[in-house]
């Protein structure tokens, strides 16, 4: 029985959400579930990561860095197995309240997975945000 286009758009809308409230508990391991073995992530402006396992040792370490992760979804458009999703990333240095830092992502899915993630922030700004 094949799976019809709203159905396939809803799991990928249903992932995407899992997958960004999931930051808030500021695991890596639970994040990799989400993603393919060979996922491929783009924080433009930063080298790309290829494969679950430096993923999940990036945001390890990101994980130890902020006192308080925790990722709004504003808006979230999906077209079959891309997701396109506008985000504020509160990002909490210690002492110091999350900097609101805005972004857009590109998620795309494959076998019910994220196989490809493209983050689009301005760095400049994000950096000012957080008083670095």
């Amino acid at each position: 029985m094949s799976t019809s286009t709203s159905e396939r758009a809803s799991r990928n809308d249903a992932l995407v959400r899992e997958f960004v409230d999931a930051f808030e508990k500021k695991d890596a391991a639970l994040l990799g579930s989400y993603v393919t073995d060979d996922v491929v992530f783009e924080n433009y402006g930063d080298p790309v990561i290829h494969g679950r396992a430096d993923l999940v040792a990036l945001w390890a370490g990101v994980f130890r860095s902020f006192a308080e992760v925790r990722f709004e979804t504003l808006h979230q458009a999906v077209d079959g197995d891309v997701v396109l999703a506008e985000q504020v990333h509160g990002l909490g240095l210690a002492g110091r309240p999350p900097a609101p830092v805005r972004n857009l992502a590109v998620y795309e899915i494959r076998d019910g997975k994220i196989a490809a993630w493209r983050d689009c922030t301005n760095p400049v700004e994000a950096k000012r945000l957080l008083g670095l």
